[in-house]
């Protein structure tokens, strides 16, 4: 059977359970957490871990920055087998109470991406799975961090001009932060009958430029990487429990 286009790999290689994230180095990071961790594929920023957890098969797979490259790698995994499919991402804080290192689990999102407009209308909400969101929070009913979940920004415009005063509006209406993926993910994964969740580490304080916020990033790595750890232990006891 011929690679998939994208992701290069057999299609019978992709588990049912996926969790996926944004950058490629992240991959390897979730795949100590698994027994077994075999590279099946990376192409471009594609990046493809299978292994097991809790005895169950699990695929790990990286999607670059943004929802066009988001929504290749979902509907190659869905026309693969794919089930269930956690997002585990970072996001910048749209409040103040959002520290550094804070997870947020996604209810749903402000859909201002292009990819997903191309599938369906904006009237058509993206929300997680029900089901697979809450097994994310009592995974995290333990979690040393704080843990929100609302409703984020997802959104294609990282530098925009009129950036602070879109996140102004967004902060007024109660949105708790931003991400890239989580929206596209949520309505492309819904129409094609994927369950998709979202959890996001904040690594960028409320009212923070880029810049600023990554050199606290740097300043403030443990906490973040902490962060990153708590929330990929939770997508995986999501997806097998």
């Amino acid at each position: 059977m011929s690679l998939l286009a994208h992701l290069q790999c057999q299609p019978e290689q992709i588990a049912e359970r996926v969790i996926v994230c944004g950058d490629p180095a992240r991959v390897d990071r979730i795949g100590t957490l698994l027994d077994n961790p075999t590279l099946i594929g990376h192409n471009r920023e594609f990046r493809l871990l299978g292994g097991h957890y809790q005895g169950q098969p699990i695929t790990v797979c990286s999607t670059g920055i943004g929802a066009p490259s988001a929504i290749i790698a979902l509907e190659e995994l869905a026309q693969s087998g794919a089930k269930q499919l956690v997002r585990v991402g970072s996001a910048g804080s749209l409040q103040p109470h959002i520290a550094l290192g804070d997870l947020v689990v996604v209810e749903g999102a402000v859909r201002h991406d292009g990819a997903s407009l191309a599938y369906l209308p904006a009237e058509y909400p993206a929300c997680a799975d029900l089901a697979l969101q809450q097994r994310l929070l009592d995974a995290l009913a333990e979690c040393p961090h704080r843990v929100h979940h609302g409703l984020v920004r997802s959104h294609d415009g990282f530098y925009r001009d009129d950036e602070q005063a879109v996140c102004e509006q967004w902060h007024k209406l109660g949105t708790l932060a931003a991400d890239m993926e989580s929206g596209a993910l949520m309505v492309v994964g819904r129409y094609r009958k994927v369950r998709v969740a979202s959890v996001l580490c904040n690594v960028v304080a409320w009212q923070q430029g880029v810049q600023e916020g990554v050199a606290d990033y740097a300043a403030a790595e443990g906490r973040m990487m902490a962060g990153e750890h708590y929330a990929i232990a939770a997508a995986l006891r999501a997806l097998t429990c």
